[in-house]
């Protein structure tokens, strides 16, 4: 008799069962990791300007994805005649441990995190909290080949220091370009007012920023913005779920309307990754407290869940 006399076992229908990344299998221990992706959430939003609540999104977005979660069979698309996922590699690590007002020990923690998954040979996805998540990913990389940073978000985040800050997340595209194993960046839908100011665009041209905004990205179109990203380097892409326009995204901490729609950044994503190697993603920004529909979420896990999907596709 087939386990809870069903024939051919459990449904697992996606309302069923504990809420991993796309219900993939939850790995505890850091040093077995056996996977090509590995997720780790990192529920940290200390770094927020205005509305927190970041800390909730790995949560959120893990149980958005749910919806998704098709298993070993993968996900056909008719438009690319591509099922993606199919018999996917993908592990879920569980969270960074966040010790709360300690920014420093809690972006420790998360590091440890993403070097154990670079350790084990996979790719890093990292689910945030408040994009300063992205200084403790990029810090991991130390020992890795370079790479350019591809960043979707409608703030420029390159604030060097303000009120003494210098990790919040308003920092953390700064402190990326310092590094010396990040040799560029393309940063896309950067509009409206910033918390950035005038001289810190100057400074992230200076030290090798392509910067567009959404209408300057919509005159070119996604597959000539992708034309952009310069060729023969690594890229490491960080998403800021505030990228999205409001009205499809209003979960997040810092809404700014004039952004984009969903297909304008799968496409984006899509030609990038079929001519560049991608080495780690992180999403962040989803704060599901102001999304009581939950679309936020969800399309958090689409976008990264697509995207995990066509980088494996390319990788073949």
């Amino acid at each position: 008799m087939a386990e809870h006399g069903y024939e051919g076992g459990r449904l697992n229908l996606p309302f069923v069962g504990i809420s991993t990344f796309g219900k993939y299998p939850y790995v505890q221990d850091w040093g077995a990791i056996d996977a090509d992706v590995a997720v780790l959430g990192a529920p940290y939003d200390f770094g927020t300007q205005w509305r927190s609540g970041a800390r909730f999104g790995p949560r959120s977005v893990r149980e958005a994805s749910t919806l998704f979660s098709f298993g070993h069979a993968g996900a056909y698309d008719h438009e690319d005649d591509v099922t993606y996922l199919e018999n996917a590699r993908i592990v879920d690590i569980g969270d960074a441990d966040i010790i709360h007002t300690d920014t420093e020990g809690s972006h420790r923690n998360i590091e440890a995190g993403v070097r154990a998954i670079l350790a084990a040979g996979a790719m890093p996805v990292v689910i945030g909290g408040d994009h300063s998540i992205n200084i403790p990913c990029i810090n991991a990389f130390s020992e890795q080949m370079p790479f350019h940073i591809v960043q979707i978000d409608a703030h420029l985040d390159f604030v060097d220091e303000r009120h003494g800050v210098r990790y919040g997340h308003g920092n953390p595209l700064r402190r990326a370009a310092e590094k010396s194993y990040v040799t560029g960046m393309t940063q896309v839908g950067i509009r409206n007012v910033s918390s950035t100011a005038k001289e810190g665009y100057e400074a992230a041209r200076e030290m090798g920023s392509d910067i567009f905004s959404v209408r300057q990205f919509r005159a070119l179109g996604p597959l000539a913005m992708a034309d952009r990203v310069p060729e023969d380097v690594p890229i490491y892409l960080t998403i800021d779920i505030d990228a999205f326009d409001p009205s499809i995204a209003p979960g997040t901490g810092t809404p700014s309307h004039g952004g984009f729609l969903y297909y304008e950044i799968l496409e984006f994503i899509a030609e990038i990754v079929k001519h560049h190697k991608v080495v780690g993603i992180d999403l962040v920004e989803v704060a599901p407290d102001y999304d009581h529909s939950g679309s936020t979420a969800i399309l958090a896990a689409q976008v990264l869940l697509n995207t995990i999907g066509r980088v494996l596709h390319a990788r073949g």
